[in-house]
């Protein structure tokens, strides 16, 4: 375990780590160039008056990380910083920037990439710990325990090099990763930096202020403790000394001398603080150079480190995806999420276990020319709202349409949910495209339904049938997708009166690692209109709910209409607080929100309001969101009936305009639609981006309505949907 993690940390970082190494040495150097070394210091009481003589107006005194004192005051040009001598008080000229310190240090932190370099950065430092960890313990293998660490080591070359330095150097380098990685965990907010913020004081004296060296509080405050001193502007009643020291800050009567409120310093503020001297250096100047130092052996060690590594490839056995113009079996994936990509991996292991060498590829790759040997190609291909083709296969058609037919057999395996209308339907027309076009396509297209590993097995075994190899294991053989207990917090029921039951689930949100959160994935990083995907009791295979949340909003949440007989929804309504379902989420980047200010028209009916209702939650913008969503009465309310009235009121919502097809005049949401379609005419007009989610009955109607209000315009709905400003999940 310890070997992988030391391997892949060290490779898949390797440049970046160097990088970072170098210029944290360089950085070491200037603490030591700049830091004040004054042992004897005014204290608080003393300083104020001899900076207030010695800058006017000056407003705040600071003192860095490094010691350095300056007075920051508001002149003709604005903000100005002086120099202060801490053991005088008086002024040293005008506060000088490094610019060659400020320009490693921006490469240092973010690889000049702001946002994103701050994140790619914290993952570098992280995997320094993990090399600095693992490292150590295969060094105290390799010498034979803990105890005989440093003893002498006998070995040469790369990996002996490597290890009488790193024994050493990966000291300073665990040092300076773990403060590393604790900065950039706080600067992300992954754990809590609480600087001491004591109570504005419920009365202050309003006689008249005496002089700070006349202040008892302030004159108590040693000079070798003082962080930051905010000074009462003079002539305004009703202020207050705010000092901040290493033990914490509180505030000073200016007439009194009293210290009025304090506030200690937390742990966790004394915690970073010395997480940021072990970094940086600052205030520990010989300390972080001595670090420094130390991280100049990073590129020594990721030459040796990478040598060893590839020595090792050599050795041992190779399991590449084979390059397609030497792989007897082509495999060719498409998924929207993801997830039909494990079954792809599952036909590969297999194939390989049987002597043939696979390459897998996305469908959108498809090279035709280069399959000189591939005996066979094989088909994964997933399905995406009514019948279109996924994120990876989007180019599939039109590339088959350009490209010479060969004579190699394809299979192919349609991957979708058989309660969609157009179940497979993307499968279904490649197979027929491809029969147009003259492809060899010998059989009929195998599904499977809701990734169920039966289905894909008994693809499994009419393929080797075919191909005379022997019978699979394919079931055993995908790896099984992860799933999260999610816990309801609260339900909502509708619709119980009109036959139709309808509840809000909540779920709270889990636990997420930090990778999770840094990588935004699963239940660190989704969005309204993705999928939650809940595996329900009795049967492994999961059901697909769009999301009516996104994770920054703190909980989970769907709307499920409970279907006749169903297994999951039944399960769902039945749901109690407390209660626990397993469940995972997968993207679904085609059904979310497009950013911009441009209006949004939102369309639904019954359960498919969850996402919409996603959407202008998220919408603390206030961009125009006109709602069009049908019900079948008010009787009991509707789902999310308060939360569009609450919305209304703050901004987030427009309009809501709502087709009743049980009230005294019976609409569809189709015919409200088509009755306001001059609005929508003039909403599209402007750029509006239309967002469907509902039924599949009713998606044809407003895709029909629209297109009778888009003839006029010259447009069409897939003209929108071609432009990226139509989208619909209808089920």
């Amino acid at each position: 375990m310890f070997r992988a993690f030391h391997r892949w940390a060290g490779v898949s970082a390797s440049l970046l780590l160097v990088i970072v190494a170098l210029t944290g040495a360089i950085l070491s150097i200037f603490p030591l160039l700049s830091a004040d070394r004054t042992a004897a210091r005014l204290n608080a009481g003393d300083l104020v008056v001899a900076v207030q003589q010695a800058v006017p107006g000056a407003e705040q005194i600071v003192v860095d990380d490094n010691g350095v004192m300056s007075a920051v005051s508001f002149g003709a040009n604005g903000l100005e910083q002086t120099l202060i001598d801490p053991a005088t008080g008086a002024a040293m000229g005008a506060v000088q920037s490094s610019q060659l310190e400020l320009w490693f240090e921006n490469l240092h932190r973010a690889l000049f990439l702001s946002d994103a370099g701050h994140v790619t950065v914290l993952v570098i430092t992280v995997a320094m710990v993990i090399l600095s960890i693992s490292g150590y313990f295969l060094a105290a293998r390799r010498m034979g325990g803990w105890r005989k660490l440093f003893s002498r080591d006998r070995g040469d070359g790369a990996g002996g090099l490597h290890l009488k330095i790193a024994r050493i150097a990966g000291i300073g380098l665990l040092i300076s990763s773990i403060s590393g990685v604790w900065m950039g965990a706080s600067t992300f907010g992954l754990i809590p930096e609480t600087s001491p913020y004591p109570a504005w004081p419920s009365a202050i004296s309003t006689e008249a202020a005496l002089p700070a060296d006349q202040l008892a509080a302030l004159t108590a405050i040693d000079g070798d403790t003082i962080r930051q001193i905010t000074i009462p502007r003079a002539g305004i009643a009703g202020q207050a000394y705010l000092v901040e020291t290493d033990a914490g800050a509180g505030y000073v009567d200016p007439a009194t001398g009293e210290m009025l409120t304090w506030d200690q310093r937390s742990l966790w503020s004394k915690v970073m603080d010395l997480m940021h001297l072990l970094h940086t250096g600052q205030g520990a100047s010989i300390l972080g150079l001595v670090l420094g130092l130390m991280s100049l052996a990073v590129p020594v060690l990721t030459g040796s480190g990478l040598l060893v590594w590839i020595a090792g490839r050599n050795r041992g056995p190779k399991l590449h995806n084979t390059d397609a113009a030497k792989a007897d079996v082509i495999l060719l994936v498409g998924s929207e999420t993801g997830t039909t990509a494990r079954f792809a991996r599952a036909a590969a292991l297999w194939l390989q276990g049987q002597g043939q060498m696979t390459h897998i590829a996305d469908m959108n790759d498809f090279a035709p020319e280069t399959y000189a040997a591939a005996q066979s190609i094989i088909l994964c291909a997933a399905t995406y709202g009514e019948g279109d083709a996924p994120h990876s296969a989007s180019d599939f058609c039109e590339a088959i349409a350009t490209a010479r037919p060969l004579l190699t057999p394809i299979s192919i395996v349609g991957f979708g949910d058989s309660s969609y209308p157009e179940f497979c339907g993307y499968a279904r027309k490649v197979a027929e495209t491809l029969r147009e076009r003259g492809w060899s396509v010998p059989t009929d297209i195998h599904t499977v339904d809701r990734q169920s590993v039966q289905d894909f097995a008994t693809w499994g075994r009419d393929y080797a049938a075919a191909f005379g190899l022997p019978e699979p294991e394919l079931a055993t053989m995908v790896d099984p997708q992860p799933t999260t207990d999610l816990t309801l917090i609260s339900k909502r029921t509708y619709g119980e009166e009109d036959q139709a039951p309808m509840a809000v689930l909540r779920f709270a949100l889990p636990k997420r690692s930090v990778l999770d959160r840094l990588m935004r994935r699963g239940f660190a990083g989704f969005e309204a209109g993705d999928l939650l995907n809940i595996v329900p009791q009795g049967d492994p295979s999961p059901r697909s709910y769009s999301l009516a949340s996104a994770s920054k909003d703190g909980f989970v949440e769907i709307c499920v209409r409970k279907a006749p007989g169903g297994l999951c929804s039944g399960q769902l309504y039945a749901l109690e607080v407390g209660e626990t379902v397993h469940a995972y989420v997968s993207t679904n980047a085609a059904f979310h929100a497009p950013k911009g200010d441009a209006p949004l028209v939102l369309i639904g009916a019954g359960a498919g309001v969850g996402a919409l209702a996603g959407f202008i939650r998220a919408n603390a913008a206030h961009r125009p969101v006109h709602m069009y969503f049908g019900v079948r009465s008010r009787r009991g309310g509707y789902a999310y009936d308060d939360d569009f009235a609450a919305w209304e009121t703050d901004g987030r919502l427009t309009s809501l305009t709502l087709a009743l097809s049980r009230g005294a005049k019976p609409r569809y949401v189709q015919n409200t639609v088509a009755d306001d379609a001059v609005r929508i005419a003039d909403l599209i007009n402007t750029g509006a981006q239309i967002l469907i989610c509902g039924g599949r009955d009713m998606g044809d109607g407003v895709k029909a309505a629209l297109d009778d209000i888009l003839t006029p315009l010259g447009l069409s709905v897939d003209a929108l949907k071609a432009e990226g400003r139509y989208a619909a999940d209808v089920f």
